[in-house]
């Protein structure tokens, strides 16, 4: 079987093919899958081309519903405040 460079370890394929998975677990398959993408891989792209794949064919699927949330996760504008978003001068 040939690896998939967007799920070197195979972990978002194995998730689809869990019975009785949950979104608990889900989420922590997210995490290390995350953590195991290369520095130069855009997360967002990766997700996108990952729902594309497994989506589409299991749209009820716990795993499909942390895809969607990690790709609004990583959308959301991050707000500095405080001290940072002072001018100093």
């Amino acid at each position: 079987m040939e690896r998939d460079p967007l799920d070197a370890k195979g972990l978002i394929r194995e998730a689809y093919r869990i019975e009785g998975i949950e979104s608990p677990e889900c989420r922590s398959i997210f995490l290390d899958w995350a953590l195991s993408l290369p520095d130069d891989q855009d997360q967002s792209e990766a997700i996108t081309r990952l729902l594309a794949q497994y989506g589409d064919e299991h749209p009820g699927h716990p795993m499909t519903q942390v895809l969607r949330e990690g790709l609004e996760a990583g959308e959301r504008p991050r707000r500095r405040g405080g001290w940072r978003a002072r001018e100093r001068g």
